[in-house]
């Protein structure tokens, strides 16, 4: 291979042309999107070749954290997804019967890749965030030994996503579950896109309010929202019922795929209403409309044996898959006593 020079981007720099645009999530518009909301620093990695092609890219977001329990003010860094890869030409490989061949070199050139992004991202923000996570691979064992070799472990995940290119959302539900549905449209629930600002608001209320008292669940600052919205990176929507609103979800959009990122529902206030089934069953119904492959649900959570919002994602007929996510901790005894408590996870 050529000789490789790593570059690393922070949200103060003009960002070099050439980038790979496919992948949302490691892509130059995250990059700018996140680069203008508040508490949130954006790190872009890259690995350019002798003749100043861009081979790969892997977008870091920081966030700047408080909580009411120590440590008090912390920043974290998030990683999701393995990074964006600009593909050789197989071409004549296959032609001549060695695509075998080609795949594996391609995958052994992207671990290279992954390993050397990764290595830079630890070296720059070194134990200046409480830890770095990641997240959403697109296979378990990818970068496997990149990961252990800087100093991550791995916890079980669980990962659920719907294919919808193969069979129709509705062929994939339960009678009950698609009666309840239309029950609740029968009472006037309804779910559409937000088109303005007083729908803004109200999307924002509830999905703070929402995840008010849970530690773990980040939700950025409005203009993240607004940035996904006005720019086409994907939609928000909301339910309501009359003048109520009782669920939320913002999707984004990627390579062809939906990846529903943040919910919020009035469960208990309006549980005849089944505010939750409603909404995800619109989001993915909506997806289907518009012709995605598959919509992932990406904050599934830990694989234990009840998981109530885990079985709840599972009656729209999607296949769970088990996964890891990776964690770095700044305290090397952190990550090493973490490391021991998940090792059997």
């Amino acid at each position: 291979m050529d000789e490789l020079t790593t570059y690393i981007y922070s949200s103060n720099d003009t960002l070099p042309e050439g980038l790979l645009k496919e992948d949302f999530f490691h892509s130059p518009q995250l990059f700018e999107l996140s680069k203008h909301t508040p508490r949130h620093r954006p790190y872009l990695i890259t690995v350019v070749d002798a003749k100043g092609t861009v081979r790969s890219q892997l977008l870091a977001l920081v966030r700047y954290r408080s909580s009411w329990f120590p440590p008090y003010f912390f920043m974290h860094c998030r990683v999701l997804g393995e990074g964006a890869y600009r593909r050789s030409n197989g071409e004549e490989a296959c032609l001549r019967g060695h695509a075998h061949q080609w795949v594996e070199q391609e995958r052994e050139q992207q671990m290279m890749l992954f390993e050397l992004m990764l290595a830079k991202l630890k070296e720059h923000i070194g134990n200046s965030v409480l830890f770095i996570e990641v997240s959403n691979l697109s296979q378990k064992m990818f970068g496997y030994r990149s990961l252990r070799k800087n100093g991550f472990f791995p916890v079980k995940w669980m990962s659920i996503h719907n294919s919808l290119h193969s069979r129709k959302p509705i062929e994939r539900i339960s009678s009950h579950l698609h009666e309840r549905i239309q029950a609740a449209y029968e009472k006037g629930v309804t779910t559409s896109e937000v088109g303005n600002e007083e729908d803004f608001r109200s999307f924002m209320r509830l999905l703070r309010h929402h995840n008010w008292l849970k530690p773990r669940r980040y939700i950025p600052d409005d203009d993240f929202f607004k940035g996904i919205m006005h720019e086409g990176y994907g939609r928000l929507f909301l339910t309501k019922y009359h003048k109520h609103i009782i669920g939320c979800v913002a999707i984004v959009y990627s390579q062809n795929q939906a990846y529903l990122w943040y919910t919020a529902f009035r469960r208990k206030s309006f549980a005849p209403l089944h505010p939750a089934d409603v909404t995800v069953w619109n989001a993915i119904q909506d997806a289907h409309d518009h012709g995605f492959e598959h919509i992932f649900f990406m904050d599934v959570g830990l694989p234990y044996s009840k998981n109530p919002y885990r079985e709840f994602i599972l009656r729209f007929g999607g296949k769970p898959v088990s996964t890891f996510r990776w964690f770095r901790c700044s305290f090397g005894w952190v990550s090493k006593l973490l490391a021991w408590i998940y090792r059997d996870n």
